[in-house]
């Protein structure tokens, strides 16, 4: 009897797509805060804040949801 890998290939693809996009939106706030002056009352204070900041909000967000899906399809696959 062989016994079946814990997690299987699309189940990685989505958690290691899921850790991408949120790392991503994650550095770009470190970056907000370290390189490009922070961010103000009235937003970023550098063209590059400004991107890194709608960089993360795009990423943030979608980055969650996909995490979301891969824990929720991890759960499935250890049920079987």
């Amino acid at each position: 009897m062989s016994k079946q890998p814990v997690l299987q290939s699309d189940t990685r693809k989505i958690l290691r797509t899921g850790l991408l996009i949120f790392g991503t939106g994650a550095l770009s706030v470190v970056l907000i805060f370290t390189f490009f002056g922070g961010i103000g009352h009235q937003g970023p204070h550098t063209n590059p804040g400004w991107l890194c900041l709608m960089l993360a909000m795009g990423c943030l967000p979608t980055g969650t949801l996909t995490l979301l899906l891969a824990l929720l399809k991890i759960i499935n696959d250890l049920r079987r």
